[in-house]
């Protein structure tokens, strides 16, 4: 019987982060997304950014956009609390501990499953952050609300590498 209602739960879960994803593709979400020119203005202002879940481990994608990142000259700040250092930098166990460390951040660069990201929108909003930008294949409209609600910029599935070098050039 738990394993009938686990699976049950599996597929549910499937099914929400489906629609959730569509709404996106098709434009039927409940926030607007910030445009290529938005979001080329955001990235030429000079930005501080977190980059939630970065990891020490030079396989996984945070670390390699993080990376990235800090090559074109953005200042990153990694936060993850399983991390003691992410490419030579501190990480903080939370964007609060972050910022109240080495001040505040523009945009709060999200690596985390779709249904953990609203306490990070959360946090971005407590921070003063201007965008929450979550990443290629991250879609929640949860995280997106709480954030558009209080007047930061959205990006959802979207990678900040990818953006940065089409909107921004080599």
């Amino acid at each position: 019987m738990t394993g009938e209602r686990g699976e049950r739960g599996d597929r549910e879960a499937d099914r929400q982060r489906t629609i959730a994803y569509l709404d996106l593709v098709e434009g039927r979400g409940s926030v607007e997304l910030l445009d290529d020119g938005t979001i080329r203005a955001l990235l030429q202002s000079g930005l501080r950014i977190a980059v939630v879940g970065a990891s020490s481990r030079p396989e996984r994608a945070s670390n390699d956009v993080m990376a990235s990142l800090v090559a074109r000259g953005f200042d990153c700040v990694p936060v993850n609390p399983n991390e003691r250092e992410v490419l030579g930098r501190t990480a903080y166990p939370t964007l609060a501990a972050a910022v109240e460390a080495t001040g505040p951040v523009d945009i709060v660069d999200v690596f985390r499953r779709s249904e953990l990201c609203p306490p990070h929108a959360v946090e971005a909003v407590e921070v003063g952050a201007q965008c929450l930008w979550l990443q290629l294949g991250v879609v929640s409209w949860e995280a997106a609300e709480i954030a558009a609600d209080a007047g930061l910029g959205v990006v959802m599935d979207r990678c900040l590498k990818v953006e940065a070098r089409r909107l921004l050039g080599a």
